[in-house]
């Protein structure tokens, strides 16, 4: 297979097994889903979303927040982990988007990036899912993935992305990258792998891990 039919079967492969790709973080607008995709650093989609109900009763916009100390913010969030931190971006951020952007979060990677705890991949997510804009966040699933399937070269995520982006059409990044994620749990994981079960890896992957698994 040439590496073009390679990226279509993935594309194919994907669309069939998850035509609809619901968003993991719960959410209502830009606001809960930037603070969801915040607190998800380090933990799970499903501890994040027993979480944020807690959260987002009691502030649920960046005015309510900022009512809140980092204490209070602290103490919701503890059993996502990293809380200290988080606690801080939170309100840091918050506190900045009624300063700078009339309570609004901005549609624009330079500012979403200049906000205290967010990174590229959390705006890459902000921007895909709550605006709809283009990009491809590189998780760990993803990073995992493109690496099994012979698709880059796992050094980094900057790679990885690059990659992504040069190989998938731009009209399909928002949805892929979430298809490969519910992939990569379901099928590829990094432990209890079975390749038996795993068609993409089975099929494309990269002949170093193939090698790996069979032996």
């Amino acid at each position: 297979m040439t590496k073009k039919e390679k990226v279509q079967f993935v594309i194919d492969t994907l669309e069939k097994l998850y035509p609809e790709v619901p968003i993991p973080l719960d959410h209502k607008d830009p606001y809960t889903l930037l603070i969801a995709v915040l607190l998800s650093a380090q933990s799970t989609d499903k501890g994040v979303n027993k979480i944020t109900p807690i959260l987002f009763a009691k502030a649920d916009n960046p005015y309510d927040m900022i009512k809140l100390s980092v204490e209070e913010i602290r103490e919701i969030i503890k059993p996502v982990g990293l809380s200290p931190m988080k606690a801080k971006g939170i309100y840091g951020l918050s506190k900045i988007l009624i300063e700078k952007h009339h309570g609004k979060v901005p549609q624009n990677f330079k500012d979403l990036e200049a906000l205290p705890a967010v990174g590229h991949k959390t705006a890459s997510v902000v921007m895909s899912q709550a605006f709809g804009i283009p990009a491809f966040p590189v998780d760990t699933h993803i990073q995992r993935l493109m690496y099994r399937w012979n698709l880059s070269n796992g050094k980094n995520v900057v790679q990885t992305e690059k990659d992504a982006k040069r190989l998938f059409p731009k009209e399909l990044w928002n949805k892929l990258h979430l298809q490969i994620i519910f992939y990569g749990r379901e099928y590829s994981p990094a432990r209890s792998w079975n390749i038996e079960k795993d068609i993409i890896t089975k099929t494309i992957g990269r002949k170093s891990v193939l090698k790996t698994v069979t032996n």
